[in-house]
């Protein structure tokens, strides 16, 4: 029985190896996380955070609840938008998802027919 596990023991490859090799597997899964995820959310950020930038009284925006209204005034961190005639709310800028235009969604429902 010992020669038996003597024999498996030479068989066994070495265990060292270069610690680069090691990594690289590693490397390269962060390389395409990267690439593939947190690149393109840091260019969504940027879009996003310049769209806030240029908002400015009379567009319309549609915020993170779903809310659609036009801006009528504008402060550093919040904004007021007027859903309705004399209907007006204070919204966080941070919490507006994008500007809105009303063919949008005539056309979206018109390419899912």
């Amino acid at each position: 029985m010992t020669s038996a596990l003597f024999s498996l023991a030479q068989a066994a490859p070495p265990g060292g190896g270069s610690a680069v090799v090691q990594f690289l597997p590693l490397i390269l899964i962060f390389g395409v996380f990267y690439l593939l995820v947190i690149r393109p959310q840091q260019k969504k950020g940027k879009i996003h955070q310049q769209m806030l930038s240029e908002l400015k009284s009379g567009d319309l925006v549609v915020t993170q609840g779903g809310i659609i209204g036009k801006i009528t005034g504008i402060k550093d961190p919040e904004v007021v938008i007027e859903v309705s005639q004399g209907v007006r709310l204070r919204v966080l800028r941070s919490h507006i998802t994008n500007k809105h235009s009303p063919g949008e969604v005539a056309k979206a429902d018109a390419k899912a027919s």
